[in-house]
């Protein structure tokens, strides 16, 4: 008898009605309806002979008791556990996606005895999913497949999850068929010791065909082998919470073409047992062609727990150590090694890591490895060749991957160039956590003034951007509009006149200390777009701030593109901002304050609506130190502006600008007749600029606004100022916007 399934649901409810369609033999259920609802019949009986059509039904959970089909026209949603019975079998045909909710409580299992056929395509995968809105690591459970294979475990074992029984002594027991399955989202977590996987599988015998498998941010491991004596090819793990492949317990199968990356403790993790490192059957897999791509935490090995026999050849390990990690507690693991029972012909090492070594073994066999040139998993550390078009993550991805970005970073967080990452609140880079960004990232931000991206004072961040590559920060809307989120917020612990542990105006953050030369990270060639939300007339993002940010820290190559504040903005610190850009901003273009002791060159700023550049030294005092000291070079500034290409105000400061050019506007200054400060500087000849150009100037031009006595403070002369005077200047070209 054979079921073809659109939807199996057992949960009893009072609310509402289930209507079964059958065929005229009335022996095989076609549909099970979840809302009463048949063809336009909403009485909720059963409408039954050669009227009854199919229901568009999709809910599952419940058992599987006979042979049973899905339908990949159905876009099914999981929601509890759905368990595949001894003596059944459950196909999943190419293209069907399944969406899961309910943590713990939703996974897929196979029961000793019973069959699981997932015979997706590379153009048709199936795909087992998180119906979150905004999925995230750990939505749901996994899938989980019981064997009749032996284990060192024993017989009749209950499964870590799912509760089912495994292990026996049928080497060639055949499980089913999975091929071309994408789980994301998985890991559901019942406590420290007991978590789902993305694929688990449980004493599954050799007669099982397991490959073209991805798991995809998963909260625990991706792919776990619990002995059986399955094989698995060409497996993919991206981004799991835990090790990335996973097999112990005698595992002795083997496996091909692995391809790792992104996973937080190691790239494969390789034990015999946890409580008898010398239990039989022992661990035995030969591996080829494994490419582990870092950073990880645990290395692309860790042997552990006995170990095993292992031989592996081709193996690719890019910014990750090898590492292997036999605790010293181990002595069974270290036994094997020192036996010559681990085995690594032709590893492969590409962009070590800092204070990179071979591995973290110490006994006295070092010869279990031997260095040579591969390609690991196809590409090295690329995307291969098969995983292209049924996989998510990879740069050769036929599907998307968007993600959601929030909270905080406590540790070291590394984004990937293959993810559309949305913005939907506050994410925040604590003290000693450190957050990368890619070349070629895309964030995109939702939310007003909720949404933005800070680093807090001892936290780092690096931008990685590339001249044809740029990071890029944006809006989420459809029409995009300055002002859409909050924008880049870094603070530092160099000084400003403001004092120390002061609190940024936005984000509020502690920012301010003593320590000049403060690295907060590097950021390069990254484009600011739309941002400038605002809470107040005092209190609003620009593009990019930076609060008491040291010299230690890169800034160069940055745009922002139509702020609904200022474009770029320094409160105090030390650090030198080179290659910026600054279009349309609502305010300021470039705005400099609080004791800023940076130098800049080569800003282009472009249709501001206030000051081209303001530099000031302190609102409330403007003879606070430090007192705001720099040398400005290569600057062009292009109109018109409201007011003049520097505003000079608030104390001012030490101003040493040279080769300064400005298009449609004048130079401005403006200092306001209240400002006895910033006056009794340029009389004393701490305002200079030599040579500024000016081209096309506006009807009622003058100079300066500025009316003291010292009208010497600046010099004509002729320059191409950020490098093409108004023009776009070539070091902009291939990552900015608007130009």
């Amino acid at each position: 008898m054979k079921k073809v399934l659109f939807t199996l649901m057992l949960t009893l409810t009072t609310v509402a009605f289930f209507v079964s369609c059958k065929s005229d033999d009335d022996n095989t259920t076609v549909a099970t309806c979840d809302d009463g609802i048949q063809n336009g019949d909403e009485t909720g009986v059963d409408c039954g002979g050669s009227a009854c059509e199919p229901c568009v039904a999709n809910l599952l959970n419940g058992e599987v008791t006979e042979a049973t089909v899905l339908d990949a026209t159905v876009e099914y949603e999981l929601t509890g556990s759905y368990v595949v019975k001894a003596g059944a079998t459950l196909t999943i045909p190419a293209g069907t996606v399944i969406k899961a909710t309910g943590g713990t409580a939703a996974y897929i299992a196979v029961e000793r005895g019973a069959q699981i056929f997932i015979n997706g395509t590379a153009n048709a995968p199936v795909v087992m999913t998180s119906s979150a809105a905004n999925p995230a690591p750990g939505d749901w459970g996994g899938l989980v497949i019981c064997g009749d294979a032996p284990t060192n475990k024993g017989v009749n074992v209950t499964s870590e999850v799912a509760d089912l029984q495994y292990g026996g002594t049928n080497t060639n027991d055949n499980s089913g068929s999975v091929k071309y399955l994408r789980v994301e989202y998985t890991g559901a977590t019942f406590s420290n010791d007991k978590e789902f996987n993305g694929v688990s599988l449980f004493g599954v015998g050799a007669g099982t065909t397991f490959e073209y498998v991805q798991s995809f941010n998963g909260g625990d491991d991706g792919i776990e082998f619990f002995g059986g004596s399955v094989s698995g090819n060409n497996l993919v793990s991206i981004g799991s919470g835990d090790d990335s492949i996973d097999f112990a317990d005698g595992w002795t199968g083997s496996g091909s073409n692995w391809y790792i990356s992104g996973g937080a403790k190691a790239g494969i993790e390789g034990s015999n047992n946890g409580d008898n490192g010398n239990a039989t059957p022992v661990t035995t897999t030969t591996l080829q062609n494994i490419t582990v791509v870092g950073p990880v935490t645990e290395g692309a090995l860790y042997y552990k727990e006995g170990g095993g026999n292992f031989n592996i050849t081709n193996f690719y390990a890019s910014n990750v150590d090898l590492g292997v990690k036999v605790s010293e507690t181990d002595n069974e693991a270290g036994v094997r090694i020192e036996n010559g029972d681990l085995v690594i012909n032709n590893i492969q090492f590409a962009n070590t890591p800092a204070g990179f070594m071979v591995t973290d073994y110490t006994g006295a066999n070092q010869s279990f490895y031997t260095e040579g040139v591969n390609q690991g998993a196809g590409n090295g550390a690329a995307s291969p060749d098969w995983a292209a078009g049924w996989t998510i993550g990879l740069d050769n991805s036929g599907a998307s991957s968007t993600e959601n970005l929030a909270g905080e970073v406590t540790g070291v967080v590394t984004l990937s160039a293959d993810v559309e990452y949305q913005l939907t609140s506050a994410f925040v880079v604590r003290s000693g956590g450190s957050l990368t960004i890619p070349a070629g990232t895309t964030i995109k931000a939702t939310g007003g003034t909720a949404a933005y991206i800070a680093v807090e004072r001892g936290g780092k961040i690096f931008i990685n951007g590339e001249e044809n590559n740029p990071v890029i920060m944006t809006s989420a809307a459809a029409s995009p509009a300055p002002g859409d989120w909050g924008g880049l917020v870094v603070c530092g612990d160099a000084p400003t006149n403001k004092g120390v542990n002061v609190t940024s105006e936005v984000a509020d953050l502690q920012y301010g200390g003593t320590n000049t030369n403060d690295n907060s990270g590097s950021i390069t060639y990254l484009r600011l777009e739309y941002t400038g939300a605002t809470f107040s007339n005092d209190k609003e993002f620009n593009g990019l701030s930076l609060f008491g940010v040291g010299a230690g820290t890169t800034v160069e190559y940055v745009q922002s593109l139509n702020g609904g504040d200022d474009g770029i903005e320094f409160f105090g610190g030390s650090v030198s901002g080179n290659y910026l850009v600054s279009i349309g901003s609502g305010d300021d273009s470039i705005d400099f304050a609080d004791g800023w002791t940076g130098t800049g060159s080569y800003w282009y700023i472009k249709n501001g609506a206030k000051a081209g550049i303001e530099g000031s030294n302190n609102g409330d005092d403007g003879n606070a130190t430090p007192v705001t000291t720099t040398t400005l070079s290569n600057i062009s500034v292009v109109g018109p502006v409201t007011e003049g290409a520097l505003y000079f105000k608030e104390g001012g400061g030490v101003f040493t600008i040279t080769d300064f050019y400005t298009d449609s506007v004048d130079l401005g200054v403006k200092v306001s007749a209240s400002d006895a400060e910033a006056a009794v500087r340029i009389e004393a000849d701490l305002l200079s600029i030599n040579p500024m150009q000016f081209d096309n100037p506006a009807a009622g031009w003058m100079i300066t606004d500025y009316t003291g006595a010292n009208q010497d403070f600046v010099t004509e002369g002729p320059t191409a100022g950020a490098g093409n005077g108004a023009g776009t200047p070539s070091w902009a070209a291939g990552w900015t916007n608007g130009l």
